[in-house]
Formats: C-alpha cells, structure tokens, sequence
C-alpha cells in the first residue's frame, strides 16, 4: 500500500511532545545509571535530542514524500547517510566545545579527535533512532489509510444500498396513475380510495425507508397496502392468499426487500396473463427468523419462459446484492422454485 505523500504528518503535536519527553526521559537515566553520572548524561541529551528530532522530521517530512514515495531509491539513500554523517560531524564538535574532551567515554577508548570508528558508532546510533521513529509514522499511517480505506467502503456500501432500495419499479406508479385517471373520468367511488392507498405507499418509500432497518410489521402494512392497489386495479380477476403466523413484533428487516419479490410477482404472474390469477404470499415468524415466500403462475407469453425459473429480473437481482451487501451469509437463504408453472421464491432471513 502506498501511503499519500502529499499530505503533511498530521498526527496532533501533543503526541509528539508526549512521545519525545517519553524517549527523552528514558534515554538520560540509562545513560546516567551506565555512567553514574546524571549530569553528564542530562546535557549529553539536551545536545543529542535536536539532532535525532532534525534528522527523524527531516526524513518523514521531506525525505519519504519527495524521494521514497516517487521511487527515488537511490538518491534517498544517498541523502539519508550524508545527513545523518553532517549531523554526527555536527554532535562531535559541539560535544567537544560545549561539554567535555572526553567525547566518547562510552567507547573502546578516549577520542578527542573524530575518527572513523566514532563515526560508523555514531551513524548507527543514530540511523536506529530514524528507523524506530519512521516505522511508527508508516504504522500510524497505514492505520490512517485503513480507517479511510474502511470508512469509504462503508460509505459506498450504504450508497449502493439507498439506489438498490430505491430500485422498486417505477411501472407500478405510473400503470396506478393512469388507472387513476381512467376511474376520475368515470367519476368511479373507487377514486379516493386508491388516491388515498397510492399515498400511503408513496410516503412510506419516501421518508419510511432511509434507515437500515425497518419493522416487519410497517413492512407488511406496506406489502398490504400494495396488495390493496392491486387489487383495485387488477379486479375480480386477482385472488391473493396472504397469510401471517407467528409473533411479528419487535423483529426487523431491511426496508422494502420483500416488497420487490411481491412486485416481481405482480409483473410477471398478473400482468403477463390472462384471466384469473392466484398470488400467495406466506409469512412465518420462528425465533430469531422469517420463512417468507411468494408464488405466482408463470407468465402465459414470454420468449424467456424456459429461463424464468433462474429469475433473471433487474428487481430480483437487486435484492441479491442488497441480500450480500447487508447480511452475512448464515444469516439469509435465498431459492426459486418452478414447480407445476408455479414460479415460487422463498426467503428465510433473520429478523433481530
């Protein structure tokens, strides 16, 4: 994973003063328990922290964007060893001046000269500090873009959610306008009572369905009042078998799931044939779960008949990507069935 070079280090300063006072604090009693002398290693520290915090910052900041990031290999490790030798020739003389002749007591023997072995010691020390500092920053930063990583795919996956719930086929609105229509020219009773049905599901869809979840209850007074539309339109001519058991309160579903495979249903079992048509919707509650199913006559003409069983329709397939992208997969069993030119779906979902 490539981290964004463009932005600069955005952790909040209180953390890295927290993180610097942590080392600092550490580095002065080690140094002092091994020298016995806590004064000595206090200043040695004062002197040697601005060089590890010029280097570190130097390296994350400037250093990692501009060479790193870009593939500049090379050239990055070219600068790293001449700042890092700059910085050691730099903490040599400024010991030497401001502390002591002694420069290196920690090592095999007294400098007051720079000398090569000082150097490479010197060059490692602090190329160590660089990489244990470096290392915290690409972690905190691939913790950052993971976060962001996650809170995208979270926010497309609620987008891609809201358009496949709102994905219900505009046909129905608009065949129930028409029919609509027709009964006002009639001047038919029947007028305000589908006017009155219409409105309820139009305002259920439109400000009952922004949640994730929705009562089961709201959604089979929604599905009844579809059924009710149906009816009016469809006539005598449509028989519907609906049947509720078990105890449907406080359980929860994804809003207007089961609605699309009642609409599926209407499409292809009422609208496609003639004469009297049977739907039969079932609902049945059973602990933690829901046993939903619907069945209707396969359609009379279609070019596609032999292929109906694999319910291929747009609104179905949404409900399988609405189905993987909201549920984990024990917690929902999709089929179809074409049984005797009785096309049925079955659902059992978890409604907790």
């Amino acid at each position: 994973m490539i981290f964004n070079s463009n932005k600069p280090y955005s952790l909040p300063i209180r953390y890295h003063v927290y993180f610097w006072l942590t080392y600092f604090v550490f580095n002065t009693f080690r140094w002092g328990s091994y020298f016995n002398d806590y004064v000595y290693s206090l200043k040695t520290t004062l002197l040697g922290f601005p060089i590890h915090m010029a280097l570190c910052y130097l390296n994350i900041l400037v250093l990692m964007p501009h060479l790193v990031y870009k593939k500049k290999y090379f050239l990055y490790i070219v600068t790293v060893l001449s700042a890092i030798f700059v910085m050691v020739v730099l903490k040599f003389n400024l010991t030497y001046l401001l502390i002591t002749h002694d420069v290196w007591p920690e090592g095999p023997q007294t400098i007051n000269t720079l000398t090569l072995n000082y150097t490479i010691d010197m060059m490692m020390g602090e190329l160590y500090v660089m990489t244990f500092v470096t290392a915290i920053k690409i972690t905190l930063d691939f913790l950052k873009e993971q976060r962001r990583v996650t809170d995208l795919e979270k926010s497309q996956l609620e987008t891609e959610l809201l358009f496949l719930k709102s994905q219900i086929s505009p046909h129905f609105f608009f065949n129930t306008l028409n029919n609509i229509y027709s009964l006002s020219v009639e001047k038919s009773n029947k007028t305000p009572k589908i006017v009155l049905k219409l409105s309820e599901l139009m305002r259920y869809m439109l400000y009952e369905t922004k949640g994730k979840k929705q009562t089961l209850e709201n959604e089979i007074m929604c599905i009844q009042n579809y059924l009710d539309l149906e009816r009016i339109r469809n006539g005598e001519r449509l028989e519907v078998d609906m049947s509720i058991s078990g105890d449907i309160h406080d359980k929860e579903i994804s809003p207007v799931l089961l609605l699309t495979f009642v609409e599926n249903a209407f499409k292809h079992g009422v609208n496609k044939n003639t004469g009297n048509v049977l739907i039969d919707i079932r609902f049945k509650v059973k602990g933690d779960f829901l046993y939903f199913s619907v069945s209707n006559p396969m359609p009379e003409f279609t070019v596609h008949k032999d292929n109906f069983n694999k319910a291929s329709g747009i609104g179905i397939e949404n409900v399988k990507k609405r189905l993987e992208l909201g549920y984990n997969k024990n917690d929902y069993k999709l089929s179809f069935k074409n049984k005797k030119n009785i096309f049925v779906v079955k659902l059992v979902i978890k409604v907790t």
